[in-house]
Formats: structure tokens, sequence, C-alpha cells
């Protein structure tokens, strides 16, 4: 998609977070602001309701509010972090840090800066189920050194990660995938904003799309819209009834066989985060894709490591981070 995308120009305010009890529970913590453990499914909403609680709670939220996805520490080497002009500022002329360490500094310089306006700060720590248990008690000292002007929202599918230190300094918001009707409710709103053409069962079908996914649902209405100029039954059909990547997925297979990792990884990066796929979606179509380039003994050990990786998927993990092992491994 070129055009801005649709999840960022509707972003939701507290009162259009479409479950009730998670607008209960951060309109309460607008008035006593507290650490937050947000736990849910992928595509709920969890990092879409704590930037609508940055802005509800600070008048400066564009300096006030920092998110750091924690793929982007665990799911790169520490020449990439340092490269990162968001982090690369705080690690000047210390090269010889552990990369646990080179985190830990990125996160106490950011918790230790005073807030713009009002009497705090927030920190969302993206994705932590990825966060590994050695950094997570280097995270628990900072929360207790800047627990007065830092507020510390950690956003994961799986809080059982957690170590109890953190689960105990963090009162826990739990958010359940959006029901189909909440999920249409969303997009009326959103398609109404934008002045699309559409009718109810172009919705229905769109939100059946979503199933439960309320980011994929958004980014499957843009996608039908721009392809067919409307969202209706017949649009989304068309738009989304066989919605694939097998080209990119190519040029990307491609750049791994040459060894060009980082093209690669820019490609996966695309589908999943500009595109809005998720990582179970990349795979099968991945393994389509692989099932017209190799053969024999070599498509054989690429449906071995499809198979590790989806394993290693389905229990949490960061899908970037298994899906650009099984780019590296292709490259070798």
């Amino acid at each position: 998609m070129d055009a801005p995308l649709w999840t960022d120009e509707h972003a939701p305010t507290v009162d259009e977070l479409p479950q009730a009890e998670v607008r209960d529970h951060l309109e309460r913590v607008t008035e006593e602001p507290m650490n937050l453990v947000v736990n849910g499914p992928r595509g709920a909403g969890k990092t879409a309701a704590v930037r609508a609680l940055a802005e509800e709670t600070h008048e400066d939220p564009d300096n006030d509010f920092v998110e750091i996805n924690v793929a982007d520490f665990f799911g790169r080497t520490k020449k990439e972090i340092k490269n990162d002009p968001r982090f690369g500022h705080f690690l000047d002329g210390r090269s010889r840090l552990s990369k646990r360490d080179m985190i830990s500094r990125v996160l106490k310089e950011q918790a230790a800066y005073q807030p713009v306006s009002g009497d705090f700060r927030t920190i969302l720590l993206d994705n932590a189920e990825a966060i590994r248990e050695d950094f997570q008690q280097s995270l628990r000292r900072i929360m207790e050194q800047h627990y007065e002007a830092t507020q510390f929202v950690i956003a994961t599918r799986q809080p059982s990660k957690l170590i109890p230190p953190i689960e105990s300094r963090c009162f826990p918001i739990p958010m359940r995938a959006p029901t189909h009707d909440e999920t249409v409710e969303v997009l009326e709103r959103i398609v109404d904003r934008e002045g699309v053409d559409y009718d109810a069962d172009g919705i229905e079908y769109v939100a059946g799309y979503g199933d439960g996914d309320l980011r994929k649902a958004i980014l499957g209405a843009q996608t039908t819209y721009e392809a067919e100029d409307e969202v209706t039954m017949q649009a989304a059909y068309d738009a989304l009834g066989d919605v694939g990547m097998r080209e990119e997925l190519t040029d990307i297979l491609a750049d791994a066989d040459a060894g060009e990792f980082d093209d690669a990884r820019k490609g996966l990066d695309e589908l999943l985060y500009d595109e809005g796929f998720d990582g179970e979606e990349v795979l099968r179509e991945f393994l389509a894709a692989a099932r017209s380039r190799y053969e024999g003994r070599q498509l054989a050990r690429v449906h071995e490591l499809a198979g590790e990786v989806d394993l290693e998927m389905s229990e949490g993990n960061s899908d970037r981070v298994h899906l650009g092992r099984l780019l590296a491994e292709l490259g070798r």
C-alpha cells in the first residue's frame, strides 16, 4: 500500500476502542497512572490502546511517549542496533557493551529523561514476549529506579513469560480479540470517515476475513477500496478472496539465495509491518513460492526449516525473528 495506512490514519481514541472492559480499565488509568501489562492475541489492538492512552494522558505525546518494539533489539545484531538512528546516539563510544547492556543503556537513558509536559513519561515495550529473562532483571531495576517519573507499559501475547517481580509491579489489562460485531462497528466508522461507498455485506465479509484480528480487517478494507474503489461484497471477494504475496516472496527468496540478507529481511518487514500479514500467512505463501523454486533434497530441507519456524511461532515468539532465521538458513 502506497497510501497512509488506515490503522494509523484512524487510530482510535480511548472512547473508540471496541472492547468496553478495556475502555473502563484505561479510563481509570488516566486518573491514576501506573505500570501496565497489556496482554492479548495478535491483532486485538494492544498497541493502538496504549497509543490512545498516551494521547489521553500527555499534553505532548510526541515527546513524552516512547514506543520501543522489542523485536528491534532482540531480532538484530549489535551493529544493527548501534546503526539505528533511534538508538545510536545513546551508544556512542560504547562498542564493547554486550547486546543486553546496549539495550539496558538505551532504556535507562529513555527512562531518565524528564517529561516535557506533565509529571511523567510513558515507555511502551511492544511485542514483549521476545524479552529474555536476563534483560527482564535489568528492566526490573530500571522500573524501580524511575518509578516516580516514568510509566512502563508492557504489551505482550504471553504475559506468563514475564518474571514475577515485573508482573507484581504492573496492573494487568487483558485484551480479548474483538467480536465480529465490534469489528463491523470499527470498519463502518472508518469507511464513513473516508467517504467510501460500501454495503453491509461487504463490511461483514471484511470483518470475517479479519477473524478477530482487527488490524488485518482494517487493512483488508483498505486493500479492497484501493483495488476496487468501494467496499461491497463483490469488491471484497475480488480483492481478498485470493490475497497472496507470492511475487514478493519470490523476490525475497532470490535475495536470500544470493546472500543479500538485508534486502531479504527488508522485504519480510514490508510484508509483516507495512502490509499487515501475520507470520502464519507469510510462512504458508513462502512454502508455495519455495515449491516453484526448489526441488528434491533442497525443497525437503525448506519444509523441515518451515516446520521448525511454525512451531516456534506457535509458542508466541517474534514472527520476524524466526522467519528471518529461515531466510538466513537459505542464504547459507
